[in-house]
């Protein structure tokens, strides 16, 4: 048995800024800023007169190349290895902080009415350089929109605005209303509810509460026109396709999202936890697969491979599965109930206690190394999350495992499954290497390609990311992805900014002068 608040109130604040971006643990390390970038291009330049106009409209506008710098980094590999070899990923651009609504909107129709491109930016949590501005322009940052503007009791319902910080805004309803969102992605510190939505992203407790897609009432997005729209407001319709999930996960590349009505849940009463050892990772997805199939949803079913269970747990000849379930006693312990009959003719049962507190001590540990392996200027280190039908993917975890292990350098490959569904799951791919420092882009490149080769032979029954989106690393495989999917996305793209002004370049989509 667990504490009936180890899962949903068991968090801490640990080492980052509350409230406001916080800086990922590399850029400590570096003592100088490089002239050259090493992403960007096809940059444009604000002119003088259109700086002025932002300075009357912002609460704070910076110019120089080390304010467009610090400002604009993120958690992304990519970046990372860019900036400590001496080229930062982006140099230009005009740095803009609001705290309101219209400051937005008077920031749009200033760019639109110059042509000037302009990147939505928060956290800077992300991992795939969504919200690095490839062109320059205008860097719009929201995180000063950071109001909670009220919570409906009736309908479990909270409005806030974008820019605020999730352990704010979840330390404020379970302080105020006894609630929860359930929403617990590992960047759970770092990271805002508008970044939650541009992303798409997950927590840790999808299965038991779903993914932000799930748990978005009502957006209010600016246009690239700086016109405001208000899509949702409903429990479920007919009238059409739901217009607010075109929106959610677009990385602000169709509009930028300001406010948003959240549905909340009581908090849990009863919590308790599970754990198996499997003999293969194969083996412990067929019962995860039946656990869902028969009824069940734990809040966390999580399948590490041996590998994994070997570094997080000190289990290294097992494939280990935790479990863990909070809410009515009445419902936990039925699902409770579903997982052990499944999983004790199948695997060997391990001390669940000891191996959830460990989870929970490390679940929103960023950036840190895994045990065993040495960070130095040669390491790199970064995560691939896809997700696949229960049919192909233990196939294609031995295929990805192969894959980033063939490729020189690299230390090791592993995965562990994260998020779970009636038809399949999240399977999240750990990649390490150890290289000289100049051989890390091409090594990072290569893995990438290799894996996402494997990706593409399964795409019909994948996506390519689960619930970190698609930014600058995922691009290039959107259209082999999508199909003709493709296609439908950039019409959209077209028609709600024809002049490609919002976030140019991510999501697959073209520069302004690739159109």
């Amino acid at each position: 048995m667990i504490s009936k608040d180890a899962i949903t109130r068991g968090y801490n604040h640990g080492d980052y800024i509350v409230g406001a971006p916080t800086p990922p643990a590399y850029a400590a390390a570096i003592t100088h800023i490089g002239t050259e970038a090493g992403l960007a291009h096809h940059t444009v330049t604000v002119s003088e007169s259109v700086v002025d106009r932002l300075r009357a409209i912002a609460d704070q506008v910076f110019t120089s190349r080390e304010d467009i710098v610090i400002n604009t980094r993120d958690w992304w590999s990519g970046t990372k290895i860019s900036e400590t070899s001496g080229r930062p990923a982006v140099t230009e651009g005009v740095f803009v902080r609001v705290s309101h609504v219209e400051q937005v909107q008077a920031i749009m129709k200033l760019a639109h009415m110059h042509r000037i491109p302009v990147t939505a930016s928060a956290g800077r949590s992300n991992v795939t350089g969504a919200a690095l501005p490839l062109r320059g322009g205008i860097i719009l940052d929201l995180f000063g929109l950071n109001r909670f503007l009220g919570f409906e009791r009736e309908s479990q319902l909270a409005e806030v605005e974008a820019g605020l910080f999730g352990d704010v805004f979840e330390t404020r309803i379970q302080k105020e209303y006894g609630m929860t969102m359930g929403h617990w992605p590992s960047s759970f510190g770092i990271s805002t509810i508008g970044g939650w939505i541009a992303c798409r992203g997950a927590g840790q407790l999808s299965t038991r509460y779903g993914k932000i897609e799930d748990m978005v009432h009502t957006i209010d997005v600016v246009l690239a026109d700086g016109s405001l729209v208000t899509l949702g407001g409903y429990p479920r319709a007919a009238n059409g396709p739901d217009l607010k999930q075109i929106f959610i996960g677009s990385e602000g590349t169709l509009g930028i999202v300001v406010r948003a009505r959240l549905k909340l849940h009581k908090l849990p009463e009863y919590a308790r936890s599970l754990c198996f050892g499997f003999p293969s990772f194969a083996a412990g997805l067929e019962a995860c697969r039946l656990i869902m199939q028969r009824g069940g949803t734990p809040a966390v079913l999580r399948l590490y491979d041996a590998l994994e269970s070997r570094i997080q747990f000190d289990y290294p000849k097992t494939n280990l599965l935790l479990i863990a379930d909070e809410g009515p006693e009445e419902i936990v312990d039925a699902c409770m109930e579903i997982c052990k009959t499944i999983c004790e003719t199948r695997s060997e049962t391990l001390p669940a206690n000891a191996v959830f507190e460990r989870w929970l001590d490390t679940r929103y540990t960023t950036e840190k190394p895994s045990e065993g392996f040495v960070v130095n200027d040669g390491f790199v280190a970064d995560t691939l999350e896809m997700a696949g039908s229960w049919a192909c993917l233990p196939e294609i975890y031995e295929k990805v495992v192969a894959a980033i292990n063939a490729i020189p350098g690299t230390l090791a490959g592993s995965a562990h499954q994260s998020h779970a569904y009636l038809e399949g799951a999240c399977v999240y791919f750990s990649l390490r290497a150890e290289l000289k420092p100049e051989e890390r882009a091409d090594w990072y490149k290569e893995v990438w390609e290799s894996v996402n080769s494997v990706l593409m032979q399964y795409r019909f029954n994948i996506t390519i990311s689960h619930h970190h989106g698609i930014g600058l690393l995922r691009g290039p495989y959107m259209r082999p992805s999508l199909g003709a999917g493709y296609d439908i996305l950039l019409a959209i793209k077209k028609a709600l900014d024809p002049l490609n002004l919002l976030n140019p370049g991510k999501m697959g989509f073209p520069l302004a002068d690739e159109q």
